[in-house]
């Protein structure tokens, strides 16, 4: 399990999980149209030169939503990677459509601009998928910057993902900037989406940085957040496990029937709020009242990990 970590980290933590580690909306449009429309020269420019001739490209929007959307308007058919970073394993999320591939793949082996191209709706060839993965190295490389504001990308980015592979890939949820560009010829048009987690975006942007002190991180959350979101309320449950058992016993019980708890039940109560579980915690009573005492923050992968290992699995 995750050993407690500084006051810092707990906060980070704990609003993350409840309201998704969102700044303030017009703070993180400002700041990812600041970077799209510096990447929008940078991109045309790149991909004029990898194709042979130019293409069209515009910033169509920079908005605020979550990660788990990136997909949400791609259709069927698309092409996708994540880039990570070392800050986080989901840096940048980048999906093209069926439209954008089609014009990239047809204006890179020759095909006339003023003519309509027939729209992808089949599954991915080689060739197109390593297209993709070109163009999404292109945006990746426009996109990152340099110096303080730089999202240090690893570069160059992974293959392009497609078909089922790509629509199945679990995508971390958070909120996020969503900053969408098209790419077009004459005769059609395709867009690019990019997915930036708030998080990430803001980091280098008036967030906290890294190495600052407790004084310093305090202030830069008071900054991101507002005043109504700090001032909110949340319910807090605590839960504790009770026992394992088959759907054949749970069917067979009776009123009045007791049920044990199992023996590392008290220690194991969980602290929940919105949903969300918070921390692991201990089960106890002071004085007349029942309380828990918080243990670790809550990990879910290790909780994973552990539901594959229940207790009793090694007994004979």
């Amino acid at each position: 399990m995750t050993g407690s970590g500084s006051p810092s980290e707990a906060r980070s933590l704990i609003i993350e999980r409840l309201v998704g580690d969102s700044g303030e909306a017009a703070q993180v449009i400002e700041a990812g149209q600041a970077m799209a429309e510096r990447a929008v020269p940078l991109l045309q420019k790149s991909l004029a030169n990898e194709l042979g001739v130019p293409v069209i490209v515009d910033l169509k929007t920079v908005e605020v939503g979550r990660v788990t959307e990136a997909r949400s308007r791609a259709g069927e058919t698309f092409a996708m990677t994540v880039v990570p970073s070392p800050a986080s394993s989901d840096t940048m999320t980048v999906v093209m459509d069926a439209p954008a591939i089609a014009v990239l793949v047809c204006t890179l082996f020759g095909g006339d601009p003023d003519l309509p191209i027939s729209p992808i709706e089949r599954e991915l060839s080689q060739i197109e998928a390593d297209v993709s993965t070109m163009v999404f190295q292109e945006v990746a490389q426009a996109l990152n910057g340099s110096g303080r504001r730089s999202l240090e990308l690893r570069l160059p980015v992974p293959r392009a993902m497609s078909g089922i592979e790509a629509r199945k890939h679990v995508l971390r949820d958070g909120a996020a900037v969503r900053i969408v560009f098209s790419i077009s010829t004459p005769a059609d048009t395709g867009t690019v989406t990019v997915m930036i987690p708030q998080r990430i975006l803001l980091a280098g942007r008036g967030g906290a940085a890294a190495g600052v002190n407790e004084d310093d991180h305090s202030s830069s959350w008071r900054a991101r957040f507002s005043e109504e979101v700090m001032r909110s309320t949340v319910a807090l449950e605590a839960t504790m496990p009770l026992a394992r058992m088959t759907l054949g016993d749970l069917a067979n019980f009776e009123a009045g029937q007791i049920i044990e708890f199992e023996e590392a039940a008290q220690s194991q109560a969980r602290l929940s709020a919105r949903d969300k579980t918070l921390f692991v915690c201990e089960f106890g009573k002071l004085g007349q009242n029942y309380t828990v005492r918080i243990r670790h923050p809550y990990d879910a992968g290790q909780d994973f990990i552990d539901g594959l290992m229940p207790a009793d699995a090694g007994r004979a």
